[in-house]
């Protein structure tokens, strides 16, 4: 059964951010660490917060395809909901083992599914149910590094009528730089199953972790630890900017 917390949160959700935490030991010594997050509604409340728990072994050498999982707890510490990515392939030439991940809410129980599919130029993946039934689409664009403007992956029904998507939000220079921290952002019709809001989220922790190899950060401290001290206060600094501008705009929206 769902959780009657999450059941209340997700049944008036449309719209969630997904604020990756800035690691300074990541930024120092050029280090993957295991991330943490913290899931915001759209007035900027914390609701969730998440913590991926993994390997060195896996951060530091297979990053690109490293196996997780994500355990997403509310505001007492509850676990409410897991998210297991396993090691696979996210090439085009092993279209037979590409990534998948599962999620469970409460643990123990599968509400769904995210299935990457096959193409050879754009990043596609399949939302389903707990039968492993087709249930949305996803398609990101060609190009997913996204410089001076946001990152969108269309949510739609069949690949043409768009319902949704996902959204990676330009962070600023420094931020996107030096570390490969992001803020995501997830947009839903609120009558959506509340199963399937909790898969959009492990589908959005999927792209956050494909999207952050794509852009390694560089290394602070061959720049020397004063440089390196301030630039990591940037990074706070933007992180917080980027977050700022989200909530504005979606203010400004709902007024129009």
């Amino acid at each position: 059964m769902f959780s009657f917390f999450c059941f209340c949160f997700f049944k008036q959700l449309d719209r969630i951010i997904i604020h990756q935490q800035v690691e300074l030991l990541e930024a120092l010594l050029g280090t993957e660490t295991c991330s943490k997050y913290e899931i915001k509604n759209h007035l900027g409340q914390r609701v969730y917060f998440a913590v991926e728990e993994n390997g060195c072994f896996d951060r530091n050498f297979c990053s690109p395809i490293r196996s997780f999982t994500i355990r997403i707890a509310d505001n007492t510490g509850r676990e409410v909901i897991t998210v297991n990515r396993p090691l696979r392939c996210n090439s085009c030439w092993f279209p037979c083992f590409l990534q998948e991940v599962k999620v469970q809410s409460p643990p123990g129980t599968i509400a769904g599914y995210v299935v990457q599919n096959w193409d050879p130029f754009l990043p596609k993946f399949t939302i389903q149910n707990e039968s492993k039934e087709d249930v949305l689409k996803i398609i990101g664009p060609y190009a997913t590094c996204g410089c001076f403007e946001d990152v969108d992956f269309e949510v739609s029904l069949n690949e043409m009528s768009t319902i949704g998507k996902i959204s990676k939000y330009w962070s600023g220079f420094v931020n996107n730089v030096f570390t490969n921290t992001a803020n995501f952002g997830i947009q839903v019709p609120v009558d959506l199953d509340v199963r399937i809001k909790a898969v959009m989220i492990g589908a959005c922790f999927l792209i956050v972790s494909m999207q952050n190899q794509e852009e390694a950060p560089t290394e602070l401290s061959t720049l020397g630890p004063k440089y390196s001290l301030t630039a990591g206060i940037l990074q706070r600094s933007a992180a917080e900017k980027s977050q700022t501008q989200y909530l504005k705009n979606n203010s400004q929206l709902k007024n129009f």
